[in-house]
């Protein structure tokens, strides 16, 4: 793999390094979006139930590989803030998260709302993948990992240019809009701490942080791992 870059095949080299460099006990997740349904590579198969997506990115942490549509998103929020679908009405105006005591008023509730990062609703599927299984670039990549992993990863975004990693997230739609739709939107890594939902239906333990990176960028920190002390 060439300096700040990552060819198309070398993407099982990336996830090794990644999970070698950091002690990652499951693999980085790539998530690629397509605006046909038709386009999906061949072999890769649509998944065979309905669950949540964050339910859907442990599943390819822990080696699996599938595509879903709206239709198999159990989480009408989490497939909004992905761009597979328009969000719920009660869910734009804040009244579902007011509802389960998360705010303390409408106003707050619709604050938080507005600010939370999300894809247009154009998408028709998204694949997940481990990121050493894929033959495609992925449009961005989400690693589970302990605090101190993660810290890491920080210091590997900023080795080559310095400044600032900069985490945004309100403690709702973390898998969904910290960790995918903020790197795909803003074309930059985010750090979250996860959700109530994703830490009670997808599994993140109580000693794991979430990590989103845009996949263009995944060479410089690959990179920069390799050549930190």
């Amino acid at each position: 793999m060439a300096e700040g870059s990552c060819d198309v095949e070398g993407y099982d080299m990336v996830s090794n390094e990644l999970k070698e460099r950091l002690g990652l006990d499951k693999s980085p997740v790539a998530i690629k979006f397509f605006l046909r349904e038709e386009d999906i590579p061949e072999g890769i198969k649509k998944i065979d139930e309905n669950i949540r997506h964050c339910e859907m990115v442990q599943k390819a942490a822990q080696g699996e590989m599938f595509y879903a549509t709206s239709q198999e998103q159990m989480c009408k929020g989490g497939a909004s803030a992905i761009g597979l679908m328009e969000a719920p009405e009660k869910m734009k105006t804040g009244e579902f998260y007011q509802s389960l005591g998360r705010f303390s008023s409408l106003g707050s509730a619709k604050r938080t709302m507005d600010s939370i990062p999300k894809i247009d609703p154009i998408m028709k599927a998204i694949i997940y993948a481990p990121l050493e299984k894929i033959k495609f670039d992925p449009d961005v990549i989400v690693v589970i990992c302990k605090p101190a992993q993660a810290m890491r990863l920080a210091q590997a975004m900023i080795y080559t240019k310095g400044g600032r990693v900069e985490a945004s997230f309100s403690g709702i739609q973390s898998i969904c809009a910290d960790a995918v739709a903020g790197p795909f939107v803003n074309n930059t890594a985010n750090f979250t701490l996860g959700c109530s939902g994703s830490r009670q239906y997808a599994g993140i333990k109580e000693d794991e942080v979430i990590v989103g990176m845009n996949g263009e960028n995944i060479g410089c920190v690959v990179t920069a791992l390799i050549s930190m002390k």
